[in-house]
């Protein structure tokens, strides 16, 4: 298909927000061209097989679904599906000098039997239950509202119709709502990981990232499920992309916008190929990268950029290690999040580490294996074996860490972090790896540093910037944001990424809301 010399929506990025609106542009009708840098479409929501000559297609870098509407789903006419975890989570402890844990799943007679043997009664129970049916109810409320046009802080509360519930998730620091709630430490801990996840912050952070976190952990789909990927990340953009295509979206990959200029009512966007460069006129103009690459492609002063604060680590194992905890099979205790290192008063010592500028001595981290839930990840001859993956994900390690000397300091945590993870196995965690085609471990740690050069993340921050609540901003510079919480200071050019209102994490969202933003101006 040949260029046109304008489009009315040209797509800066082919990251999984493009493509969503590139598709909902495209089935209205619009003529939509998107231009993606790298070689291929997806950007963090991508499967890759990272270990050479092992045909393992692992979710690199995103890899769960919870936030995804299944409106989108159902309007792009998408041919993908997830799978329910069978277990929600098992954290392993020590207890009288012996190992233990708690299993979240199963159904409600064996987590409650679960609760009553790590702490020796209900109490910790029936906290758990109450706490979750009032997130459960909030984002039974909340989550519809994420695909309509942005509602006030008022309008919010309103739909929210709990005073317990907006002062808790919106008001004071989560911290305080899980030390009058919870008693057990280990308790405390799992419920405040969701508002860690690749987010710097203590529990009583007055400035409640933490609490911004924790909602969009707690509302997605309506119910808070952290889904698997069928076929991984990367099944999920192919879908994406292949509805944009279908629809008469034009999207070029190796592609790198270099420049965006605009008066308001008409842009120019000028990208480099390997023919040289190029320019697409457009009535609109969709950036799916963060609001520091919207800044430079306009030659505007940058905001400064929000430090991420992750370690990820994908793994390919020959089997699943065993637990030094007998009572609970690996294939349930990783189907699920297991929790390392993340009693409450550990998160609150790596937290004071690192912010003094130290990596954490005990690095807290969660890791889970998709394999058990959908093993089409890995060829038929990997599943007969026994092979696994396992993806961990590590928290309170801010990019600031890694300044020095990325490399040895990557080193230095991924030995801390699965040191933690051997003081629960019956056997090390190195014993179970599998090995690629040179005969080296397959295993890979990415850190803030390396998601920035490889994939542009501004500081690493997988969010873009930090979390914003999903209504309305009350103050002037964020009235640019508009109807649809993704405008910016100009008319015609819209934020269709994580860093709009109501981005972060595998959603679609932020390109749906682009997209409605983009048809109503067109009319």
């Amino acid at each position: 298909m040949p260029d046109r010399d304008a489009y009315d929506a040209v797509i800066v990025g082919g990251g999984h927000n493009g493509l969503v609106a590139a598709a909902y542009l495209a089935r209205a009708g619009r003529s939509v061209l998107l231009l993606e840098r790298l070689s291929a479409t997806g950007g963090a929501a991508v499967s890759s097989r990272p270990f050479p000559g092992v045909d393992a297609r692992l979710s690199r870098y995103s890899y769960l679904v919870s936030l995804l509407p299944k409106k989108i789903v159902r309007d792009l006419d998408l041919d993908f599906r997830v799978r329910t975890r069978t277990v929600s989570s098992y954290t392993p402890t020590e207890r009288g000098g012996r190992p233990t844990g708690l299993l979240v799943g199963g159904g409600e007679a064996r987590t409650r039997q679960a609760f009553e043997r790590l702490t020796g009664g209900r109490r910790e129970y029936d906290a758990w239950r109450e706490f979750y049916a009032m997130t459960g109810e909030v984002a039974r409320r909340v989550f519809p509202t994420l695909t309509e046009p942005l509602p006030t802080r008022a309008g919010l509360r309103a739909r929210v119709d709990d005073d317990t519930a907006w002062r808790t998730l919106f008001e004071e620091p989560i911290g305080a709502a899980i030390e009058e709630r919870f008693a057990d430490d280990l308790v405390r801990g799992v419920v405040l990981t969701d508002a860690l996840i690749g987010t710097f912050a203590d529990a009583h952070d007055p400035s409640l990232r933490q609490n911004r976190c924790f909602l969009y952990h707690v509302i997605g789909g309506g119910t808070g499920d952290w889904n698997v990927p069928v076929g991984g990340m990367g099944a999920l953009t192919a879908a994406i992309a292949d509805s944009a295509r279908v629809s008469g979206a034009r999207l070029r990959t190796g592609c790198e916008v270099t420049r965006i200029a605009t008066d308001g009512r008409r842009a120019e966007v000028t990208y480099a190929t390997e023919d040289g460069e190029r320019t697409a006129g457009a009535r609109h103009v969709l950036v799916n990268a963060s609001p520091q690459a919207l800044a430079e492609l306009l030659g505007e002063e940058q905001p400064p950029p929000a430090e991420g604060a992750q370690f990820k680590v994908n793994m390919l194992l020959g089997r699943l290690p065993r637990l030094r905890d007998t009572s609970v099979d690996p294939r349930e205790a990783f189907a699920g999040t297991f929790h390392i290192a993340e009693g409450y008063e550990e998160l609150a010592t790596a937290y004071a580490q690192a912010a003094a500028g130290t990596p954490p001595a005990a690095p807290p981290s969660e890791i889970y294996c998709h394999s058990l839930t959908d093993p089409t990840i890995l060829a038929p001859d990997l599943v007969e074996s026994g092979h696994q993956t396992l993806t961990l994900f590590g928290l309170h390690t801010p990019a600031r860490l890694f300044a020095r000397d990325n490399d040895a300091v990557r080193a230095e945590l991924l030995t801390a972090t699965l040191a933690q993870l051997d003081a629960h196995l019956a056997e090390p965690i190195a014993d179970c790896l599998a090995l690629d085609a040179q005969g080296r471990p397959c295993i890979e740690a990415k850190t803030p540093l390396d998601l920035e050069r490889d994939l542009r993340l501004p500081g690493g921050n997988i969010f873009h910037r930090d979390l914003a609540f999903p209504y309305a901003q009350e103050n002037a510079a964020a009235e640019s944001a508009g109807r649809w919480g993704v405008g910016t200071r100009h008319p015609n050019v819209v934020l269709c990424g994580a860093g709009a209102v109501r981005g972060g994490g595998v959603s679609g969202i932020p390109g749906h809301n682009a997209a409605m933003a983009v048809l109503e101006a067109l009319g």
